[in-house]
């Protein structure tokens, strides 16, 4: 099954710049994945419309929409660019229509951004990145403060994207010091702070931070003024103790190199980061929010910083499946144990993929799943070999695992037509790839619940209804995927409304996707 989506991100990686080792990361290097579209197959794309579920439907049918008039709101005045409607995607690419935001308050958006958990849901990070990269129209109140930018930006930034949270902001970023801000630490995660930092120097008031003035000035080759300026902030007190201690480090590394540093903070911001990095105390990104894991992708970091940042950014869906399994296989490890263990058990299995050796693969598959399944990376791996696969379950022992892992790919439905048949302990998640599942195995609360959702004769929750018949079509789809989560977490109810509720908003893949995770993966239940 085909992605719409797939076609036109493959145009803009080969737009963007090529992969390369010395890049942190490719261009916008997740976008080139062929991710799920949130358009449901059998119906047209999304629509500034009500769309409610027909109680006449048959059970495999998609529900049918429904058109009510959305009244006509003024956005702002002609000449007043905001930019809270900027946007990497456009309309043709995601299936969302422009309109997606204008009736919602910028307020109500923010929130909803803001509370999205979608880290171990990988059918909701693919439609969070969609939703959150969507270029369309502005929220009606939307002010020069581009609120919703700044949530779209920061939620990007919680999930790893810093790159394309980066893209976001180039156009715009100096248009206020709350967009500069944030653009300033996206690129001193990225190594691109030279651009950044040209944008400080040539407007200071971009900035109210002299840490950061000083630190531009000095990388511009100016160090005289990057000292003056230093010496004139901690002569005003603008300074904090620890800022003093860690630029006199960095301006004079000569006449400092025998005092101690300042203890890192637990939270430090990018800022920070660089400078002890500059300094010759380099932090660990362990414990830091998952953002800092981009500059490990950088050449200068070792192989096994570089693995567990791409697998951290792997996780939520923030580096490509094919990135990370080039640097499972980059060389041999030199060690046993954590995460080497996991190189090895997938350079394994790989060397049998890449051969063709079908009995090599099944033997050498349950390790290297047990493996992923430790790190949480299942989505990633699926997507890598969900088509060797899919061949594997057909024709090898190890079919029953290669059939799940299968399900869990981007080729679910085509592996569920295919060799489904061959495994009729699983007819119920083989119905449900193809949209139709069938009645759950008794006992099983959790699959009656997605089966009800499924059901032509389940509504979608009142609530959500009612935001789809206001016209704010996108704060109804993240209502719903606060509401798919409560309902992955174990509470039927909610798993039931919120199925039905993307299937009525047209999410018919998204759907499908969240429920055969639930199935398959058994997080949190």
């Amino acid at each position: 099954m085909a992605n719409k989506i797939g076609v036109v991100l493959a145009v803009w990686g080969a737009l963007s710049s090529p992969v390369s080792a010395e890049a942190p990361l490719s261009a916008i290097d997740w976008l080139k994945r062929p991710a799920p579209v949130p358009v449901v197959k059998s119906t047209p794309p999304l629509s500034a419309t009500t769309i409610a579920p027909s109680t006449n439907a048959k059970r495999s049918e998609s529900p049918v929409a429904m058109k009510v008039e959305t009244p006509n709101i003024a956005v702002t005045s002609l000449g007043e660019p905001v930019v809270d409607a900027i946007g990497l995607l456009a309309p043709r690419i995601t299936g969302l229509p422009l309109s997606i935001w204008r009736t919602s308050h910028a307020a109500d958006l923010v929130r909803l951004v803001t509370a999205q958990k979608v880290d171990p849901h990988p059918a909701m990070q693919s439609l969070l990145y969609t939703l959150l990269l969507a270029e369309a129209e502005p929220p009606f109140d939307a002010g020069q403060d581009a609120a919703f930018l700044q949530a779209r930006v920061n939620a990007l930034i919680a999930l790893g994207g810093v790159e394309p949270a980066q893209a976001l902001l180039d156009p715009v970023a100096t248009q206020s010091a709350a967009l500069f801000q944030l653009w300033f630490d996206a690129t001193l995660l990225t190594g691109d702070e030279d651009k950044a930092c040209s944008a400080l120097t040539a407007k200071p008031a971009l900035s109210a931070n002299y840490a950061a003035r000083v630190y531009c000035t000095a990388r511009s080759g100016d160090w005289k003024t990057a000292a003056l300026t230093f010496d004139t902030a901690r002569s005003l007190g603008i300074l904090g103790r620890g800022e003093v201690a860690l630029l006199q480090h960095f301006l004079d590394p000569e006449e400092f190199e025998g005092e101690a540093l300042p203890i890192a903070p637990v939270r430090p911001s990018p800022l920070v980061f660089r400078l002890y990095e500059a300094v010759g105390e380099p932090m660990s990104t362990q414990t830091l929010p998952r953002a800092f894991a981009v500059a490990d992708m950088r050449d200068t970091a070792g192989w096994k910083a570089q693995i567990e940042a791409a697998e951290r950014l792997a996780r939520t869906g923030a580096l490509s499946e094919n990135r990370l399994i080039d640097l499972y296989t980059q060389r041999r490890p030199a060690a046993s144990g954590g995460v080497w263990d996991r190189v090895a058990a997938m350079q394994r299995f790989d060397e049998a993929v890449q051969a063709g050796d079908a009995g090599s693969m099944a033997t050498t598959l349950p390790r290297a799943w047990a493996s992923i399944e430790a790190a949480r990376l299942e989505d990633a791996f699926a997507r890598a070999y969900g088509e060797v696969l899919s061949r594997l379950a057909a024709n090898t022992d190890a079919g029953d695992l290669a059939y799940r892992i299968a399900l869990l790919s981007p080729l679910y439905e085509t592996a569920a037509h295919n060799i489904g048949p061959l495994y009729p302990s699983r007819a119920f998640d083989t119905e449900l790839a193809k949209g139709a599942p069938l009645m759950p195995p008794q006992g099983d609360e959790i699959a009656a619940a997605i089966a009800l959702g499924f059901s032509a004769d389940t509504p979608m929750p009142a609530d959500i209804a009612s935001l789809a018949a206001e016209g704010k079509l996108g704060e109804a789809i993240l209502a719903t995927m606060l509401l798919f989560q409560t309902g992955a977490a174990g509470e039927p109810v909610a798993l039931t409304g919120a199925l039905s509720a993307f299937r009525a908003l047209g999410l018919e893949e998204t759907a499908r996707r969240g429920a055969l995770e639930v199935r398959l993966l058994r997080r949190g239940l």
